[in-house]
């Protein structure tokens, strides 16, 4: 819903009076004391747990109309009253009734306004159209209102547009596992898909005042197809005071989540230290220990409220929400984006263009491990009503296309959030307290029409270790668009047992390094360019130590068919294994070229000798030292697979691939 713009106590009202005699349009003085003594009531009534105590204003205004029932003031301060309390029905009928009583009470035209806004609050889209329409017809309209207006009417026409012609849609509660009586909202998910992360708000005596507060709980998907008992995170995470909003990375080891202070602004939990109200932290899972959290390094927290973050599958990029205050006053929330800088900490965040962020207030940012599409709600861009979900995608040059509604009944005149897509591109999971569910916010999950998925990610897991000792080892990954040249994701294998996750979305060919001090840069190549009907990838990565004869394949050395011109696209390993030798100024290494054996012996032999060479040029061209290489072609003689393993391979796909596994260029330490 477009933001109510509240007005004081109707200081329009002194503009558009149409009364001479009296300053009201009532001559009954018991009920004009009445009516400012409902005036000041919310305030002098103020109950320190629900706020302002507009039932008692509201209470004292009616005692007002039994004085003079054709009081319209007093009309308008119920129905204004009655929105404050967001009680919109009993708004209108107020807002209505003044209407009636004095068409013109208003020069301006204002009480039009505020009755179309309720109106669209509660989905009554014709009626605010037509009265919005009236509103902007009146040659008096509120300057300060008009853009508010035209808003507002643009919301009527959509809604009503896009209820004609809604799109499928059938959520599913999630189950009990996960939801309960409690609200849980702010679901986020790991890249195979198998571990949900969410917030719970649960009841706790030891918070005063509102004795509730916000703890984040973890639930894994079974072997059954079923999200299994939830459980929380440790006491070291989750404190007293407010925690939730979590964001993880694909592996589901390291945690983003949002902390706030108590009431004194200062205390933030045992061992934890925050700079203003709501701040994001950061803690990490190193074998089955989570650490204690600490405030997110870097740029990012400030005096003002940052919460709700998302984390890109390339763990660079970090999107967020900051709440501060406006000119007016009034509080606003916009996403803002920080990058990871080279020493580990967050740079300064900068806020998106307008093109995404409005003068309202934009919640629940999450970017798909895609790295490109991002979900939001926003109340500032054309909508049904409330907040509303939207998608937008960001181009090669870094610009975000329009936000798209995702239009009816997935948005509805209520408020929709927390919105997270699967890495599979396919089902969505969001926040509702709709009917039929546990009990308050549950989280559900809906099938996602196909023209507001992203593009479908994948992963691959395994474990790196020593290749001799078998020893787990920490190894870091860097994933490059070889079309491109860009780095799209970096990670590290866990500290403690050396598993990996990795995101992979398709479309794309990567390479593929795992490098670790002492150790020789492995090398793998996936070309999602080609579907294979795959959803993930399991591969164990052995390292071999600088020591070991072991031959190292450059995965990513590509060459023209039956020829040793190298690829475009090699050149980004080449350099990379180039950075490594200049490093490693003593390590001596012979180049070697393999083929399969298809085709002509003595030929092939020749063709693997000239790849070698090609290869040992390239490095002697780009700096490093002729005297610490030498090269040989093998031709067919070394195979990863014998043609007798070839012909037993059940498939056409299989045998290819076995033999593209024996065309290589590799190298290896000489003594």
């Amino acid at each position: 819903m477009l933001k109510i713009v509240s007005f004081l106590f109707f200081s329009f009202l002194l503009i558009g009076c149409s009364t001479a005699q009296f300053p009201y349009s009532t001559s009954s003085k018991k009920a004009i004391k009445l009516y400012e003594e409902a005036q000041k009531a919310p305030e002098v009534y103020y109950d320190q747990q629900k706020g302002p105590n507009y039932p008692k204003g509201i209470e004292i205004a009616n005692q007002a109309l039994e004085k003079d029932p054709d009081f319209w003031e007093a009309h308008l301060l119920i129905a204004e009253l009655y929105e404050r309390s967001n009680d919109y029905k009993n708004a209108i009928v107020h807002y209505k009734r003044a209407l009636e009583i004095d068409p013109n009470h208003s020069i301006s035209g204002a009480t039009l306004y505020y009755l179309s806004a309720v109106q669209l609050a509660i989905g009554e889209y014709d009626d605010a159209n037509t009265n919005i329409e009236r509103f902007l017809r009146n040659p008096n309209a509120s300057d300060q209102l008009i853009g508010l207006a035209r808003q507002i009417q643009a919301n009527a026409k959509f809604a009503k547009n896009a209820i004609q012609n809604p799109k499928p849609f059938k959520p599913v509660n999630i189950g009990p596992g996960i939801n309960t009586r409690f609200p849980e909202y702010f679901p986020t998910m790991t890249v195979d898909g198998k571990t949900i992360f969410f917030t719970r708000q649960i009841s706790d005596p030891r918070v005063e005042h509102y004795f509730a507060q916000e703890d984040f709980y973890i639930s894994n998907f079974g072997d059954d197809k079923i999200w299994g008992a939830s459980f929380a995170m440790p006491p070291n995470v989750n404190t007293i005071n407010n925690e939730g909003a979590p964001t993880i990375a694909p592996d589901g080891k390291s945690l983003i989540f949002v902390g706030c202070s108590d009431e004194s602004g200062i205390y933030y939990g045992d061992n934890r230290e925050g700079k203003g109200s709501c701040d994001l932290f950061f803690t990490q899972k190193i074998g089955n220990k989570w650490t204690t959290p600490i405030n997110l390094p870097g740029n990012v927290n400030t005096m003002h409220w940052e919460t709700q973050p998302s984390l890109s599958a390339d763990g660079k990029t970090l999107y967020f929400i900051r709440g501060l205050r406006n000119r007016d006053g009034k509080r606003d929330a916009d996403i803002y984006v920080s990058y990871l800088q080279q020493d580990g900490t967050w740079g300064t965040a900068q806020r998106l263009s307008n093109t995404v962020n409005t003068p309202y207030a934009e919640e629940s940012v999450h970017i798909h491990p895609d790295g490109r599409t991002l979900y939001f709600a926003s109340r500032g861009h054309v909508g049904m009503g409330g907040s509303d979900l939207f998608v937008t995608r960001i181009d090669d040059n870094g610009n975000w296309s329009k936000p798209e509604n995702l239009g009816y009944p997935i948005n509805t005149v209520n408020d929709e959030n927390s919105l997270v897509v699967a890495p599979t591109g396919d089902i969505a999971f969001f926040a509702s307290n709709r009917a039929g569910g546990f009990g308050d916010l549950d989280i559900y999950y809906f099938e996602l029409p196909e023209e507001l998925r992203p593009v479908k990610t994948l992963y691959f897991d395994g474990r790196v270790f020593d290749a001799i000792t078998k020893n787990s080892i920490p190894g870091h990954f860097q994933l490059t668009d070889l079309k491109t040249g860009k780095v799209i994701i970096i990670s590290d294998a866990d500290k403690t047992d050396g598993t990996f996750m990795v995101a992979l979305p398709i479309n794309r060919e990567y390479a593929i390094s795992v490098t670790y001090p002492g150790y020789f840069p492995y090398t793998l190549n996936f070309n999602l360019l080609i579907p294979d009907g795959k959803d993930s990838y399991h591969l164990d990565i052995p390292l071999n130590p600088e020591t070991s004869q072991q031959e190292n394949v450059l995965a990513n050395v590509f060459f023209d068919l039956g020829k040793s011109t190298l690829r475009p696209e090699s050149k980004i390993e080449l350099n990379d294994f180039v950075a490594y030798l200049k490093k490693n100024p003593k390590i001596k290494i012979e180049l070697g070229g393999h083929t399969d054996s298809r085709g002509n012996k003595d030929e092939n032999l020749k063709l693997s000798t000239d790849r070698s060479k090609t290869v040992y040029d390239y490095l002697v061209a780009n700096g490093v030292l002729a005297n610490r290489l030498s090269y040989k072609g093998y031709g067919p003689t070394q195979p990863i697979y014998s043609d007798d393993a070839i012909s037993k391979l059940g498939s056409d796909i299989q045998k290819e691939q076995a033999h593209q596994k024996n065309r290589r260029t590799v190298y290896t330490i000489i003594p």
